[in-house]
């Protein structure tokens, strides 16, 4: 096995064990980069020289009092909202274009104080208004869309060019690219890991949250990134263990969706998903069926904040060079500019209700279970997709059913890989709990991914 094929956890333990030096590691990433990057376009910026000094180091650091801790040493990627001080930020759009960061993101930040070596950038749908990311090829597939919009991330950590990246999820931007790529990817509590340097598309919506290979390397992650931040106005403190006990989940009540979640989801993700949820029960969970609230009201709440908050971000420069966005997000853009005060107020009514009726919810449960998308990768280009009861939908439209409503109401959200289509792409299945009960969905997580082997292998076709 070469180093860059380590999951975070494997190549931490590595590390400290003076079995693999931090040098070897970054080398090995940087070469992978070298050789699947002309067919994935995961990254915007490559920090090869940068990295490498890193890692030297590190490596001396580690040699002489020891490791910081388990990121110590650990090449990774930051999506490319997410500032690194001297290293452009460009949200890959022209917009930003020559863009450089004159300080650290209080994310990077706080993984530079863990050790960790920052290979580069990552491409994101263009500001992350997209679902897709169309630079970026899928892992598994190169004919087929990464996902987004943190696309690049994911696929960086599916082929092996990263050994965890961090991504932004406003309406499922971490739990899309990484159910479509095989990857865990974890979408934490509103405001537990701050956003002070991250390029924002909906203030009130936007998460940061890592995506690794295995839950134990995104638990990893979180501990050295969450905390309070004054500078950033919703910042809070919460308990984020990052290591959790194997074994059973007896006394666990897992919440199994009598609505919305299965519908309109293809036969492939409707039985792994499901067949996942009973080896569950099997650990030992009681499974309780439940009807999610609210519903049919969930992707118009998404929109209705989302558009209005995004545009006003967005509203000196898209009337300084609108010609600069790209077609897709600059006519979301402009149709933020007809989002009425009165309808944003509405949906910010209806998204307090919803987060009421969704703590009420867990009243009787510990954790749900769902599907993270309703279906595979989709090929480049296709815009809609057909379901069986006879309606269409826009491909990006599908994609954001399944997460926004963990956007809207805050809750934590991890997804993991639970299983493959007949043609070989990943399937993944969301775990939700209430609000700062994380390491709950990490503690379920892990014990399904342990419970059925082979967690942490890389994307075959990036080979």
């Amino acid at each position: 096995m070469q180093p860059f094929e380590l999951s975070l956890t494997e190549a931490s333990r590595a590390v400290r064990a003076r079995e693999l030096s931090p040098v070897e590691l970054t080398e090995s990433v940087l070469a992978r980069i070298a050789a699947v990057e002309g067919r994935l376009g995961a990254y915007v910026t490559v920090a090869a020289d940068a990295a490498l000094a890193a890692a030297v180091r590190a490596e001396r650091e580690i040699s002489g009092s020891g490791p910081r801790g388990p990121l110590h040493g650990i090449p990774m990627a930051l999506k490319d909202l997410i500032d690194a001080e001297r290293m452009p930020t460009t949200a890959s759009s022209h917009v930003r274009a020559g863009h450089v960061a004159e300080r650290d993101s209080r994310v990077a930040e706080r993984l530079g104080a863990a050790g960790a070596v920052l290979l580069g950038k990552t491409h994101t749908h263009e500001f992350a208004y997209g679902l897709t990311t169309p630079q970026t090829n899928n892992a598994w597939d190169h004919s087929r869309v990464a996902g987004g919009s943190s696309g690049g991330s994911a696929v960086a950590v599916a082929a092996g060019g990263a050994t965890f990246a961090m991504g932004t999820d406003t309406g499922g931007s971490i739990r899309v690219p990484a159910a479509l790529n095989g990857v865990v990817g974890l979408k934490p509590t509103y405001g537990l890991v701050p956003r002070t340097g991250v390029t924002s598309l909906s203030w009130s919506l936007d998460h940061v949250g890592p995506l690794a290979r295995t839950v134990q390397d995104v638990a990893l992650v979180l501990s050295a990134t969450a905390g309070h931040d004054p500078c950033d106005p919703v910042s809070v403190s919460g308990p984020v263990p990052d290591r959790f006990p194997g074994g059973d989940l007896r006394g666990l009540k897992v919440g199994v969706p009598r609505n919305h979640y299965f519908d309109r989801v293809t036969p492939e993700v409707e039985e792994s998903v499901r067949g996942a949820i009973e080896r569950l029960a099997e650990l030992g969970a009681e499974l309780v069926d439940v009807e999610i609230p609210m519903a049919r009201y969930i992707q118009a709440v998404q929109w209705g904040l989302m558009v209005p908050e995004a545009t006003a971000y967005h509203e000196r420069s898209l009337r300084a060079a609108p010609d600069l966005y790209a077609a897709d997000v600059r006519i979301l853009l402009e149709a933020g500019e007809l989002t009425s005060a009165g309808d944003y107020l509405r949906a910010q009514r209806a998204r307090t209700m919803m987060r009421d009726a969704w703590a009420r919810m867990f009243d009787g449960i510990d954790v749900l279970a769902a599907p993270t998308v309703p279906m595979t990768a989709a090929e480049a280009g296709q815009e809609a997709v057909e379901w069986s009861d006879g309606t269409t939908e826009a491909v990006s439209d599908s994609y954001v059913r399944l997460c926004a409503p963990a956007n809207i109401t805050g809750v934590p959200a991890l997804t993991l890989p639970v299983g493959h289509d007949r043609a070989g792409l990943p399937i993944g299945m969301q775990l939700m709990a209430r609000p700062f009960h994380d390491a709950t969905v990490l503690r379920v997580g892990r014990v399904y991914e342990e419970s059925v082997g082979g967690a942490g292998r890389l994307a075959p076709l990036a080979a």
